[in-house]
This record gives C-alpha cells, structure tokens and sequence, in this order.
C-alpha cells in the first residue's frame, strides 16, 4: 500500500448530491483537493420536506458534473486517483442507488477499487479528517435521520452507547417548522426564530430523562409543541411573529436540554475506560446549530475531554467524508466488488441490539 492515497468519494444519501477528493500522505494531515456540494432545497420546498423520487431523480441528473467538476477543481485525471468511495447506505434507497451506479461505472471504466461507506460512519470519522483526532473517543451523531452516542474505536469499530428510538433530532426540527409554519430546512429556521423568543414562555417535556442510560426520544416533545400550538391557535384564531419565535425558543432549549444530559451519561461511560486523551466530538446537520454546540462544548470541559466540532460544512451531508472513510477502509484493506448493493438500513454497531423502534425490515443504525 503506498504511503500516499488519494481517494474520489461521491455522497447521495438523502437530498445533496456531493462528491469530493481527499489527498493523504502517512505521517501528514489530510488534504481536501476540491469538493462539491448540489442541493436540493428549491426541489422540496413546497412539500415540507425531502421528497424520495425527486430526490433520486436529482442525483441521477448531477452526479455526473458533480465528479467532473471536483476533478476539474483538483486539476486530477483518474489515472491520479487510487480508489473510488461511495456512500453505499443508509438513506433513502434511490438516491444511495443512484450513487452506488455511478461509482460502480467510474471504478470499472477506470480500473479503480471500489469502496462501499456506511454513511454514519462517514460523520463518525470526520473528526480524524478535521483534526487528525486518535482513536477512540466519543462521537455524538445528530443529524436529520439519525442521533446516537458512538465510541469510535477503529475505522470499522464502533460501539453505541444509546440513541434515539423515535425521531431524530433534525427529524423533529423539520416537522416543527411545518408545525409553526415556517421555511424548510427546518433546523436552520427554528434556530434563526428561536433568537427573538422566550424560552421560558412554554415548558417543554424533556423525554426519558426519568430513566437511565443514553437512549433518547423527540416524538413526544413534537407533539407537545403541536398541541401548545393548537391552543394559541384557539385562544387568538392564528399565530403571531412573537408566538412563533417563543414555540421555536422553547423547543430548542427542550432538545439541547436532553442532548446536554444524554451527553453527560454517555461521557462518564466512555471516561470509566480512561482513555490516556479523552475526547469528545460531534457531527450531522444539527451540530451547526450554535446553542446546541455551545452547551455540548461546555458539558465536555466540565468533564475534561477535548471537544471537537469539524467545521458547519463538513457537518452537514457531504462526500469529502466519504472520501477519507474510504481512505482509512481502503488503507486497512477493505475492497468491494462490482456487487456491493445499495442498503437503506445499516446499523454501525452490528453487536448491540437493535433500538427500539427500528421497524421490522431491522435496525436504522
């Protein structure tokens, strides 16, 4: 294996076609040489969320400008490159097939390996890509589909120490903003209104703070807000600018409240193994939500761990972590073939149990 690999991944899990080259020498940090990320925001605005077959369709039209164009931006041919990644689950099935076709085609017409990436696992190890971080530590992953506390102890070793058996947290945030009427995407939105509200205004349940462990739950705090909702509707006949900010203020602070305690729960687990350097990271879409990342710095200065949080572009959905995923599986001898399948549902820690709630075709993750 050469001491220097670079890697072309490609991300269509959900609604942003991505693709990405990642540059990296043994013994140096990794190098991002271009990356590309296409939304699909306009496409979905008017139906309150991301809609599977326009998805699917979008990535089928883009994938193939997005690879031409990170390419272009590296100024790289794919003589240059080593291997081919490719987010191959979890997601919404058209769309990961749509990536899975595309990279399969590169792989073959150039002569490159292809590798699979479990989409989590791309967030969970970004970290490492950002900041060279060793293994392990701690991952919170909170992001639109998913929200669980992970010990990242290899490229391919993962423990989950809890997680949510309902909604995930970006989840809730989008079903809120439809709830109070405002713009999809919902995180960024109920962030921007919740500055000018009362958080006080209306107390929010915090779900299964009661109980122990690290397991969470947002169904019922969605439908708490739906109801607090209802009842100013009855009493003024709609919503104002001043109740709608004071909904989205109280939700906020209900969910980072519950994160900060599950966060607390899951850092004295992973301290009791004494890890020579503690640290604590965090990825997905909600992490760029600043009030929330704030209070997570702080819970992991009280505990002594490092706190780290790559930057809001790459805590998003993107394919420069797919791309350094496939890297570090690629490096520890980790190769598909041309029938690696496209997989809605795939769990990272295949030891523990399923969560609750994970349906009956198995674990989400």
């Amino acid at each position: 294996m050469p001491k220097q690999l670079t890697v072309l991944g490609i991300e269509s899990s959900c609604d942003d076609t991505a693709a990405a080259i990642v540059r990296h020498e043994v013994g140096s940090a990794p190098q991002i040489l271009s990356q590309v990320v296409v939304g699909q925001a306009d496409l979905h605005k008017d139906f309150g969320g991301v809609v599977p077959e326009i998805a699917a369709r979008a990535h089928v039209e883009k994938l193939d400008y997005c690879v031409q164009d990170v390419m272009s931006l590296a100024g790289l041919s794919f003589s240059d490159l080593d291997a081919i990644a490719v987010t191959s689950g979890p997601g919404l099935i058209g769309g990961v097939i749509s990536g899975v076709m595309c990279a399969k085609g590169i792989a073959v017409a150039a002569g490159l390996p292809l590798i699979g990436v479990n989409h989590l696992a791309g967030h969970a190890l970004t970290p490492r890509l950002t900041d060279s971080l060793d293994f392990p530590y701690l991952m919170l992953l909170v992001s639109g589909g998913h929200c669980q506390f992970l010990i990242v102890r290899s490229e391919n070793e993962f423990t989950r120490l809890g997680g949510t058996i309902d909604d995930a947290p970006g989840e809730a945030f989008d079903k809120i903003a439809r709830i109070l009427a405002l713009p999809q995407p919902g995180g960024p939105n109920i962030e921007k209104c919740a500055l000018s509200g009362d958080p006080a205004r209306f107390r929010f349940p915090r779900p299964l703070l009661d109980r122990p462990g690290c397991d969470m739950s947002f169904s019922g705090l969605k439908t708490a807000v739906l109801r607090a909702r209802d009842s100013v509707v009855a009493d003024k006949g709609g919503l104002t600018k001043k109740d709608q900010a004071d909904l989205s203020a109280g939700f906020q602070q209900a969910v980072t409240a519950v994160l900060i305690e599950k966060t607390r729960r899951a850092l004295t687990v992973y301290l009791s193994e004494n890890p020579s350097v503690p640290a604590f990271a965090v990825a997905g879409g909600v992490s760029a939500n600043m009030e929330i990342r704030a209070a997570l710095e702080t819970v992991s200065a009280e505990n002594g761990a490092r706190f780290i949080a790559p930057p809001l572009a790459l805590c998003t959905d993107n394919a420069a972590m797919i791309a350094w995923t496939g890297l570090e599986r690629f490096r520890a001898g980790h190769e598909d073939d041309m029938t690696l399948a496209a997989r809605p549902r795939w769990p990272l820690d295949t030891k523990s149990g399923s969560m609750l709630g994970s349906g009956k075709k198995g674990a989400k993750a």
